[in-house]
């Protein structure tokens, strides 16, 4: 079910750096690249590992920025758990839709909070 987790930092060369060099240790490279961050890992059809600036512009603390990533085969399936999140009292973090790149995918948060998303490759 896991297919990524993020990371918030507040100085993202600094944390991209430290990345790189740590996840070359285990064979592990840049996969995607983006304004907010970066994203690591040894496949894209593997879980991975991504550090960003947090989207709502807030300095990065220990559970800000974080969120566990939800790997599903269908953009249906994305939108179905996106809509049965809110649906059970859960807030809204961005619709369903493609992100670039071919990524699908679907934000929200749980009732304690916690950032998740619902995604898909294609």
């Amino acid at each position: 079910m896991i297919g990524y987790t993020t990371l918030g930092t507040n100085d993202l060369p600094r944390a991209a750096a430290f990345y790189d060099e740590l996840f070359a240790v285990i064979g592990g490279k840049r996969l995607m690249e983006f304004d907010r961050g970066y994203a690591w890992g040894v496949s894209h059809d593997t879980p991975g590992f991504g550090v960003l600036r947090p989207f709502d512009g807030q300095p990065a603390t220990v559970g800000n920025g974080v969120m566990v990533a939800l790997v599903v085969d269908s953009q249906e399936k994305v939108q179905a758990l996106h809509a049965k999140a809110l649906a059970l009292g859960g807030k809204d973090e961005g619709a369903p839709g493609l992100r670039g790149g071919g990524f699908y995918a679907g934000y929200f948060r749980d009732l304690d909070g916690n950032k998740l998303n619902a995604f898909c490759m294609g």
